[in-house]
């Protein structure tokens, strides 16, 4: 575990930005979650939160805030990590006994869109990396937003998360939004041949906290 980061902002309100829409039971081969759907009202887009147990009002309740993808979390795509992590929040939650995933939508290529994110696969299959592809592309490297993330959480009424990610950069927007996020879990996937050179460019490229040892020569 990564040492604590506390909120960078006295705690506000974002629940604003949300409509509840409906909640209902989900069993799935990790546990019986309570789905919850939301809307936001500013773009329309539609969001779920994945609740195990109880959390109202619980301190550090292991989170993670998982991006839309649909190609690795639908098609199991192997250029990624991204169902397999999905996968493994689900087991370290289910452990836990308790806990919630923030299923963010909209958020698809680190925020790009699918049929960008499928332009910048055809570009990476040219030798570019993830943040070359999407630079060449004229799109930002990552625009994703997460104040959302914590107007989720706190209708939840969660104030206080253990996050489970790899990625700094997430941690520090939601701490910057209010969050207090206690601990930071690492959640890294054992790589491979497909995702070996992805996941090296998010280390030395995006300051993700992986243990690879070192980027391979054409993903720098």
């Amino acid at each position: 575990m990564h040492s604590s980061k506390r909120a960078l902002k006295p705690a506000s309100s974002l629940e604003h930005l949300i409509v509840p829409q409906a909640k209902a039971l989900l069993p799935t081969e990790y546990g019986q979650y309570h789905l919850h759907a939301f809307v936001d009202h500013r773009t329309g887009v539609e969001h779920i939160a994945l609740v195990l147990g109880e959390v109202a009002g619980h301190p550090s309740v292991l989170t993670r805030v998982h991006s839309e993808c649909l190609t690795g979390d639908v098609f199991g795509s192997q250029r990624c990590d991204c169902g397999e992590q999905f996968k493994q929040a689900q087991r370290l939650i289910q452990q836990q006994g308790s806990g919630v995933i923030v299923y963010l939508r909209g958020q698809e290529g680190r925020g790009i869109g699918l049929s960008n994110k499928v332009r910048a696969y055809a570009l990476q299959e040219q030798g570019l990396d993830t943040v070359e592809a999407n630079l060449a592309l004229g799109l930002p490297v990552d625009q994703r937003e997460y104040d959302i993330a914590v107007g989720i959480l706190q209708h939840l009424q969660i104030h206080s998360i253990q996050l489970l990610s790899n990625n700094p950069q997430k941690w520090t927007a939601l701490a910057a939004w209010g969050m207090a996020v206690d601990v930071v879990v690492p959640l890294e996937i054992e790589s491979h041949a497909e995702n070996v050179a992805y996941l090296a460019t998010k280390k030395h490229k995006m300051g993700h906290q992986l243990a690879l040892a070192k980027a391979p020569h054409h993903a720098l």
